[in-house]
């Protein structure tokens, strides 16, 4: 794990013990720190207890004295007594990776690249790790992916930390000086937990603040948002956009298809060249890259026919860029499996796409609606359940089609969750090749 002497002797509170919590735990006490713990659930507060750590409601107690209170990313800073109560003890509440940023001093030599935006930052920050991996540096992957970075062991000299940051773990950090970091883009997101879209946006463009004039900073200016955020940056700026990439090249990218996945390479082509990869380097790890588990990930190719998982596209607008990821070729080659929970948005941002379309099979309690919405623009398999749209497409696509989930929906009339939902959908392609 990840430990500093700078936390020894210090008294640390840490509210909600999930996954990055108790790592938080463990590290702290590791480093010789006393800490307070504190989560709704008994089970969670018996792992503290453990871990050595005293439990105790940091909303209750006197927190005068404490270094600082962590909190989980998920606790809503606007509404929680966390917050008031904190400052009334003018002690600061930061989260995990401030911590890892104040450790920092402690570790080899190394460099961070920090990764946010409304979309996209999961694959960025998987890409770059990627990349610099199988250009043989040292690299880790943390933040809002992957395991807690705080239980990760340090990189050797010359490593790289790769961390994807939501606008909630650049709410939580103070000294995060990332040597290099990313805005890939900017929609509104998260409204209930800021005072609008400039509020949210603020909580992006904090990112760039932290940095010292040294650093670099990389935007996506494919936005609005996105270019009056690089507008405002001051110290070393590099403006990148989906346009920069040769469909030419995207096309020996298999895992990176489609106008979003040409944003996410440039990000990251952009990250590597600063590192100092060079060309070779940067065109082995695209065209070697495997995509995040439900993210227009690649499950199998059956009979000539591809299977795309993209199973958390759970709304229209993410949904959207998958369609536009496979245009006729010179006819339409795409299956399109939709439906589940609708989230009120309709297919609306989808309809630019339906173009692309050879037939969609609908599934779930979106089933009906998005008939009638669909219409007569694409010809439409009333399929219910997963198992049935998969056979149906099986059925369906010739060599050269592509069959893609990408359900504009969330999941929860007939799953426990997008990730379920995809491992099914993955599931029943891999009978199919069997069968």
């Amino acid at each position: 794990m990840i430990t500093s002497r700078a936390f020894a002797g210090r008294r640390y509170a840490v509210l909600g013990l999930a996954r990055s919590g108790l790592a938080t735990v463990e590290a702290l006490v590791a480093s010789g720190a006393g800490v307070t713990a504190w989560d709704n659930r008994e089970e969670a507060r018996d792992e503290a207890m453990i871990l050595n750590a005293d439990i105790g409601d940091p909303t209750g107690i006197d927190l005068i004295g404490f270094a600082g209170v962590v909190v989980s990313p998920g606790v809503p800073l606007n509404r929680h007594p966390i917050a008031g109560h904190a400052r009334e003890a003018h002690v600061p509440i930061i989260g995990d990776v401030e911590l890892f940023a104040e450790a920092r001093d402690a570790l080899p030599s190394h460099k961070v690249v920090g990764i946010t935006g409304t979309n996209g930052k999961s694959t960025v920050t998987a890409l770059v790790t990627h990349m610099l991996e199988s250009a043989g540096i040292p690299a880790l992957m943390g933040g809002n992916i992957g395991l807690p970075i705080l239980s990760r062991d340090p990189l050797p000299e010359g490593g790289v930390y790769v961390l994807e940051l939501s606008s909630y773990q650049i709410d939580l950090s103070h000294s995060l000086a990332c040597d290099v970091a990313v805005l890939t883009n900017l929609s509104p997101d998260h409204l209930d937990r800021y005072d609008g879209f400039a509020g949210y946006a603020a909580s992006k463009a904090r990112l760039f603040s932290l940095q010292h004039r040294d650093q670099v900073a990389i935007v996506a200016t494919d936005d609005d948002p996105s270019k009056m955020i690089a507008g405002r940056i001051n110290h070393r700026l590099h403006r990148v956009s989906a346009k920069d990439i040769d469909p030419a090249d995207q096309a020996r990218w298999p895992a990176l298809q489609g106008p979003h996945n040409a944003q996410n390479a440039v990000c990251a082509i952009a990250v590597c060249r600063v590192l100092g990869l060079n060309d070779e380097q940067i065109e082995r790890g695209l065209a070697t890259y495997k995509s995040l588990p439900h993210r227009m990930e690649l499950v199998g190719e059956v009979g000539g026919v591809r299977w795309y998982n993209d199973s958390k596209a759970t709304n229209a607008a993410s949904a959207a860029p998958a369609l536009a990821a496979f245009p006729p070729a010179p006819n339409q080659r795409l299956h399109w499996i939709a439906g589940g929970q609708a989230k009120g948005d309709g297919l609306s941002a989808c309809r630019p796409w339906f173009p692309n379309v050879r037939r969609a099979y609908l599934i779930g309690e979106a089933m009906e609606p998005f008939a009638a919405e669909i219409g007569d623009a694409i010809p439409v398999e009333r399929s219910g359940d997963m198992a049935t749209a998969v056979r149906q497409a099986a059925a369906a696509a010739a060599p050269g089609d592509v069959v893609l989930l990408s359900p504009a929906c969330a999941s929860f009339d007939q799953f426990k969750d997008y990730e379920q939902r995809g491992d099914v959908f993955r599931g029943l392609v891999r009978a199919l090749g069997h069968g």
